[in-house]
């Protein structure tokens, strides 16, 4: 484990929060679902359409062609809008609307896996969780905390090991802003890196 490896994450990142805007539980649900393959930006442009339309009772009964009208921009828009659809039935017909801690619930709704539910239920609930996404695998595998070919579910539980539990979450979030915005995919902006001497990456300049 890189020395100092939160405190350093504390300097860059000291207020770290999802990017999605939400306003309801399953705002974020819907929202982390469709931030698959796109950016939170333009899934908040989306979302803000979208939310503003359509409360979980009314969107249970929608109409899909309209809401791949919606929800185009984001690409993977016939699948998405079948997904989200579903997703509002159930919560609607299981939990009236409400989405539940019930992680083996959410793990069945469509769309939504591990990575989804760890979302939802560290920023909704407070269950310590880290969810990987492709920012947290990048930055993982790039510090050494995980192997290249390592699986995304290896991750995980090779960052649950050497991070303490309690700073699973914040460390999560700042993981991914650290990924979004220094430790790119292209051209990382290795100037601002507090893990500049730690990293051993191809990529580093």
């Amino acid at each position: 484990m890189i020395k100092d490896f939160n405190n350093k994450l504390d300097l860059v990142f000291p207020n770290p929060k999802c990017e999605l805007n939400y306003n309801k539980d399953y705002e974020l649900l819907i929202a982390t679902m469709l931030s698959a393959q796109c950016t939170d930006k333009r899934v908040n442009e989306v979302t803000s359409i979208l939310f503003n339309k359509y409360d979980i009772y009314s969107l249970s009964k929608a109409n899909k062609a309209d809401i791949e009208m919606i929800i185009r921009p984001l690409g993977s828009f016939s699948k998405k809008s079948e997904y989200m659809l579903e997703i509002a039935k159930k919560l609607v017909n299981d939990y009236d609307g409400i989405v539940p801690n019930n992680r083996e619930y959410l793990e069945t709704l469509p769309g939504v896996g591990r990575k989804t539910t760890n979302v939802v239920l560290s920023n909704l609930f407070d269950v310590p969780a880290i969810a990987v996404d492709t920012h947290v695998e990048r930055v993982s595998k790039r510090l050494k905390l995980a192997y290249k070919n390592d699986s995304v579910l290896t991750v995980e539980k090779k960052l649950m090991k050497k991070i303490p539990k309690d700073k699973w979450s914040r460390s999560h979030h700042q993981m991914v802003l650290f990924g979004r915005y220094i430790c790119k995919a292209v051209k990382p902006e290795c100037g601002k890196c507090p893990f500049y001497n730690d990293c051993t990456s191809k990529d580093k300049k």
